[in-house]
Parts: structure tokens; sequence; C-alpha cells
């Protein structure tokens, strides 16, 4: 891969993702095997001026390796150290970009069970840490290549070369291998926001997905939420763009108001393992049922997690054709996969896409209907034959979506 085109996409994340300003301290959370570009990564943040750059690196051997010999305490415990460390972040609020590189089965074999407690104990003690940084601190996830992750799309490839195409998908999915990303990212974010507010001059109230896998679904709305995308700002105005690619206009669905069964249409890599063809059943707005093909108690676990956990946190459109998804690769990653079609979420519900989302207080949003979670996983609906309807207040009916992508009204 060619030298230069690794250094723009460092570049990308940090000017356009994290958008780190003079001063700020930036915090970058990746594998071990990426440290090559986390230097390049991290000599782009102090170009912008940044103060000081933290790495906190990841291993999965080694955390597979807890999974086998530490106990659920032992799992699950948070130090006072890395408690005063979350403190100190939440009250100073570093630019936080986290780098995706991890093996989608690099977790396979683990003691599940045991994972799912002790996260569950960890996010007791640091939620309320998370809930006073949220809308306040500029973050970006992307991604690197890793072996195993390579290897898994390219299974017969040599390791090197698989690497090679990887790299060569990352950077054409983050719109980072022409030769002037950051304006092309500029004119991206222009596109989403235009057609965000078409979909929001419609004032919906529900939408309504259907398609011949079964999905028959209606999900409520926040009257006053929005859809958004691309580029946001945090309460006090910062700029930054958090995901790195990004397809999608979500807007956050209001928490009880869910009714109807939906199919997954793509593998959902959660934890370094894949849960795969899944369906779930809501009731009153919660997931009342589920199964899968694989890791159906893996699924499980996840609405279980906490009582948040089984409602609806995102609702996100995504068309069948997008860039993204006409690559024919599935990435067996979140970040990719979910801008591949249309997507829900469960769990934790974004704020920040209530009008004047600024003005308000957390108790505000759960007032509104916003879910609150210690979890947020995405899992992609968008089939090549989804219709989504649109219902506005006075019960008019608006095609949103039809053969999987946009109606003509809102193209």
């Amino acid at each position: 891969m060619k030298k230069t085109l690794i250094r723009n996409y460092a570049k990308l994340i940090a000017r356009v993702g994290g958008n780190i300003r003079p001063g700020q301290r930036v915090v970058v959370t990746a594998q071990i095997e990426s440290a090559p570009f986390v230097t390049i990564l991290a000599e782009e943040c102090y170009r912008l001026g940044a103060a000081d750059v933290a790495v906190e690196w990841q291993c999965q051997p080694l955390e597979k390796l807890a999974s086998r010999f530490e106990t659920v305490r032992e799992l699950g415990m948070v130090t006072p150290w890395e408690e005063a460390k979350l403190a100190d972040r939440a009250e100073n609020l570093p630019v936080t970009i986290k780098l995706l590189s991890a093996d989608p089965d690099g977790m396979k074999g683990a003691d599940r069970e045991k994972l799912t407690l002790a996260a569950m104990a960890k996010s007791a003690i640091t939620k309320p840490y998370t809930d006073r940084m949220t809308n306040h601190y500029q973050w970006c996830v992307a991604a690197v290549p890793s072996v195993g992750w390579a290897k898994k799309l390219f299974p017969k490839e040599r390791a090197g070369t698989a690497v090679e195409h990887l790299w060569e998908l990352i950077l054409a999915a983050c719109r980072a291998d022409g030769k002037d990303p950051l304006t092309d990212w500029m004119w991206h974010n222009r596109s989403l926001h235009e057609k965000c507010s078409r979909i929001n001059a419609l004032h919906l109230v529900s939408l309504e997905y259907r398609s011949a896998n079964g999905t028959d679904l209606r999900v409520g709305l926040i009257e006053n939420a929005r859809f958004i995308a691309g580029k946001k700002t945090t309460a006090e105005g910062a700029p930054f763009n958090p995901n790195i690619p990004t397809e999608e206009c979500f807007t956050t669905p209001k928490r009880g108001e869910a009714e109807g069964i939906v199919y997954a249409v793509k593998p959902l890599s959660y934890g370094g393992e894949l849960i795969e063809n899944f369906w779930l059943r809501f009731e009153g707005g919660r997931a009342v049922a589920c199964g899968a093909e694989k890791n159906a108690a893996l699924l499980e676990k996840i609405l279980g997690m906490d009582e948040g956990a089984s409602y609806l946190g995102e609702a996100a459109l995504v068309p069948y054709d997008s860039p993204i998804n006409r690559t024919g690769i599935l990435f067996y990653n979140t970040l990719f996969d979910e801008n591949a079609c249309c997507h829900l979420a469960l769990g934790k519900g974004y704020s920040n896409t209530i009008e004047h989302f600024e003005r308000y207080e957390r108790s505000d949003f759960l007032e509104m209907g916003v879910n609150d979670s210690s979890v947020h996983v995405d899992f992609m609906i968008g089939s090549e034959d989804l219709e989504i309807t649109g219902v506005t207040k006075t019960g008019e009916r608006i095609r949103v979506f039809e053969n999987g992508t946009w109606s003509p009204a809102l193209r």
C-alpha cells in the first residue's frame, strides 16, 4: 500500500474524524498489531497541535486468556486508578479515536457467560463517567487491517496479500483513496445533510419496515428527534465525524414503540464472535423473543445486559446500493457492514438527534423516550426488496424506501 494513501487516511481521521484542535489531549485505542499506523496517526495529531497522544493497547489473545483464567470478579474489577482516569477524562474531555482491527472470530471459545457478567459489573462503575462525557467530546471510530480480520475475508490468500486487499477496501469505503480525501469528505457530509433535511421536512412519527424475508415492523419516532448524518457537533459547537466510513441517515426511535418482527440480513460480529441468521420480535418496544442459527445464546446475553438492552436505540437509513454494499464484500465488522444497508440498534439511543440537544439534561432525554443502556449494538436489516413507509402526525403515509433504496421523492 502506498505510504501517501496511508498518510492521507491518518490525516482524514485526525482532521475530519476527531477534528483535533491545538492544546487538546488525544486518546487512541487500538490493537497492538496496528502499532505502525498508530505511530503515523499520532504524528498527524501532533501536527494539528495535540498536547498529548496517549495510546491504550488491546490484544485479543490476552483478552481470551483472561476470560479463561480470571474470575468474574477479577474480570469485572475497575481499579481505583482506572476510575481516576475515567474521572479525569470526564473532566477534561480528550478527543477519543478508536481503531478497529480485531479478528471477527478472535474470541471464539472464550467463556462468554463470564465475560458478560464482568461487562455488566464494569458498566455499573464506568457508565456514570461516560454519561457525563456524552455530547461534550469529539470522537471517531475508524479501522485498520489485521491479519486475522484480513484472512477472514480472504481465506485463500497469503497473509500479506490479504492485508493489502483489506487496506484497499478500507480506503475505498472511507473515501480515502483519492487525491484529496479532505475535500471529498466535505462534499460527502454536505450530501448527507441535504438528504436528512428532506427526510426531516416530512415530520414523520413512525416507520414501517416490510420485506419478503418476513420483516414486518413498526418503529415509533420521537416528535422532536431529527435524522442526522455525517459531521456532528458537541454541545459546545465543536464539529467532528464520529464514523469513518459513514453512509447513514439515522435517528433515535421512541422507547416503548416497536411492534413486530425483524430479520437480520448480515451476521453480527460482537465481542469477537459471530451471530448469524437471527431475528427479533418486539412487543411494547421490547425484544421479547429472538432466535439465531448460530450463537443464539450470545444474542440472548446481549438482550439481557441491562434493562435497556432489549429496546431500540437507533433507526438508520442506508440504501442497499450504497458504495460499501456494491463491493459485494461482507466485512464482518459493524462499522462497515452497518453502512452497507439499513440497520437498527439495540440499547443506548443518541440524544444528539434531539433538536437543540445542548439545552437538555439527561433526565429530559429519558422523558422524551431516548433509550438508555450500557450497550449499543447495530444489526443490519436492509434487504434488496425492503420497503419503508413513513407515517406523519396526520396519518399520511409516505414511501421512504422501495426496493431497498430511497424512493424517487427522496433521491
